[in-house]
């Protein structure tokens, strides 16, 4: 049987027309029903590599949206490649080669570590003495620093498909170091800049990411992004999961459209 789009995590594609719905530990049942989809969206990490290479299927988010939010060492590489500018000063390091007294010396004091694999704010630490850079190495054996921006906001951009469906600024709490609304940060969409909502159009077109929150520092001497993520919170959005699945309903539409377009020109050559 032949379906137009398989779904491994019901809550991503809830108001997407013709979906069916398969369990990730469920896949190797299914094979045929794989075989048959157009597309699969939202899988889990485990099964990209088996379905794109193995099964040859195209996903929805993009692999490189998969491969490049996977962890901030990829994501910030490849974004240093592209878009040296628009990253924090950073370092990433073996823990037995990260010493807490050249770290400060190279990004001042306090700097910020981040676990490789996080979201939400969790994972994240502002380091301000050797203890607390001691016990992070003890729990992470690649040290990822960045320099702390001094900012009492960020903004977080929605990337749907190819388009902006959503921008806010998130204030960050009295007293507290995080801008993550999970830790009491606050909204407003007062004067969002159109110029960062350019840049970040510009990286995920560049990059193929087709569906993330960007998180961005408006700073004095430019914009900064911190990181994009795959599973971002919809805390914040202004589209419900409904609305928010009629818009990669609508992405997966034009692009199935541009596919066939595709197609029929190689026919004529």
């Amino acid at each position: 049987m032949n379906y137009r789009y398989l779904s491994f995590n019901p809550h991503r594609t809830i108001g997407i027309p013709e979906v069916t719905y398969i369990k990730p530990e469920s896949m190797y049942r299914f094979i045929k029903e794989i075989h048959g989809a157009h597309k699969i969206l939202f899988p889990e990490y485990w099964q990209v590599n088996t379905l794109i290479y193995a099964f040859k299927k195209e996903i929805f988010p993009s692999v490189a949206t998969y491969h490049l939010g996977h962890d901030k060492i990829e994501m910030t590489r490849s974004i240093q490649a592209c878009f040296p500018d628009l990253i924090p000063k950073t370092g990433i390091y073996a823990g037995a080669s990260a010493h807490f007294d050249e770290l400060a010396d190279g990004f001042d004091l306090p700097f910020v570590c981040k676990e490789v694999r996080s979201s939400s704010g969790f994972g994240v630490f502002l380091i301000k003495t050797k203890d607390e850079f001691r016990i992070f190495k003890q729990n992470n054996p690649i040290v990822y620093v960045q320099e702390y921006i001094r900012i009492d906001r960020d903004l977080r951009i929605v990337v749907i498909g190819d388009k902006v469906v959503d921008s806010y600024w998130r204030i960050k709490a009295p007293g507290c170091f995080h801008n993550n609304l999970a830790r009491g940060a606050t909204i407003s969409r007062n004067g969002i800049p159109q110029d960062a909502i350019d840049e970040v159009m510009g990286i995920s077109s560049f990059l193929n990411i087709n569906y993330a929150g960007f998180d961005i520092a408006v700073t004095e001497t430019g914009l900064k992004i911190f990181e994009f993520n795959l599973y971002f919170g919809t805390k914040g959005v202004r589209l419900n999961s409904t609305e928010i699945g009629k818009r990669i309903g609508r992405y997966l539409q034009r692009s199935d459209g541009s596919e066939m377009e595709i197609t029929a020109a190689a026919l004529l050559l």
